[in-house]
């Protein structure tokens, strides 16, 4: 494990010089003091690495040096073939170029190892989309693409989804694009408006490719679509996009509803109710009574889905609040009753 780490080690000094030991240490996720030592190991094996102070300092390989640990073992040219996901590349308009970097990649392995991409196609398989969803590629995607690719804005005309019964309407923004997201087989575009919020959360927009009707790139001079923006190099996409997904995630969570579970309840919940409004609920819950029940709340989107939710958890969940909620397990409950024949104990 310590050889792979001092040779992963080697190659980021080579490809990234002037990277300090903290930043070493949180590729290699590790401590300074492992990175240190490291270091001191790779010298006494020949690699002419160094440490240098000041503004441009961090660690250096010696002018010239060049390691000779770039050859791939079996496991890892597979793996490399892995990364190209077909179907992501072809609807970002990339399938040609990466078929062709396959080509030039087999061309520079070894004999043995030349087999590692139907070795790893054979075995494995992204299939991106949901369940019940035909996979489409919006008809934007590749332009789009092209321009977070370049790193130039551009002006797109997006229709929003309609709210609380209203009509969907239709917004025109000019955007910085910084990255796309595929998720569950929908494809999100992630940027910032110029002119717009600098720091934060605010300074950010996410937006379904799928509901992109126009898309303008300009023409590469001036002010608006097409113009080259300055990427801010601490933006970490992914970063970002497990806090956005976890943010929308609870912001859909409106409405409360109060619930007594027995400990079998308890224990199915995350498995009937939203992840994140269930571990929220656990959270709250009270001390057990003397039955072994608690009683929490439990953020969900709407009645109708707590109710669908709940359902499934039987008479382990009794809900409490909202009165009409609890009205209408009543009403199931006469229903379900009558249905097999037994006649209700409650009676109101």
């Amino acid at each position: 494990m310590r050889a792979a780490r001092l040779i992963r080690m080697a190659l980021l000094v080579q490809s990234s010089p002037g990277l300090t030991a903290a930043a070493l240490g949180r590729e290699l996720e590790v401590s300074e003091r492992t990175v240190i030592r490291d270091a001191q190991a790779l010298q006494e094996a020949g690699v002419p690495i160094r440490a240098e102070r000041g503004r441009a300092g961090g660690y250096h390989l010696a002018p010239g040096h060049r390691t000779r640990l770039t050859t791939l073992h079996p496991t890892e040219a597979e793996t490399l073939y892995l990364s190209g996901l077909p179907a992501v590349l072809r609807d970002l308009g990339l399938s040609d170029a990466a078929g062709t970097a396959r080509l030039k990649l087999s061309a520079t392995l070894l004999p043995s190892l030349r087999a590692a991409a139907e070795s790893s196609a054979r075995r494995f398989h992204l299939d991106a989309p949901a369940w019940f969803r035909e996979p489409s590629a919006p008809e934007l995607l590749p332009e789009l693409a092209r321009a977070v690719w370049s790193d130039r804005t551009v002006e797109l005309t997006y229709t929003r989804p309609a709210r609380e019964g209203g009509a969907p309407g239709t917004v025109t923004r000019l955007l910085e694009p910084y990255g796309l997201v595929l998720k569950a087989g929908v494809w999100y575009v992630v940027g910032r408006v110029p002119g717009g919020p600098t720091g934060g959360d605010d300074a950010w927009r996410t937006y379904r490719v799928d509901r992109v009707t126009a898309l303008a790139r300009g023409t590469n001079t001036g002010a608006g679509p097409g113009e080259l923006f300055l990427r801010d190099p601490s933006f970490d996409l992914a970063a970002h996009w497990r806090a956005h997904a976890a943010r929308f995630a609870r912001a859909l969570l409106r409405t409360t509803v109060t619930v007594r579970l027995t400990q079998s309840g308890l224990r199915r919940l995350p498995a009937m109710a939203d992840p994140a409004g269930a571990e929220e609920a656990r959270a709250s819950a009270t001390a057990p009574d003397a039955a072994g029940r608690v009683t929490l709340e439990l953020p969900v989107e709407s009645e109708e889905v707590a109710f669908a939710q709940l359902v499934g958890l039987g008479a382990d969940a009794e809900v409490l609040a909202p009165a009409s909620l609890r009205a209408r397990f009543r009403e199931h409950a006469r229903g379900v009753a009558e249905l097999y024949g037994v006649q209700p104990r409650d009676q109101r």
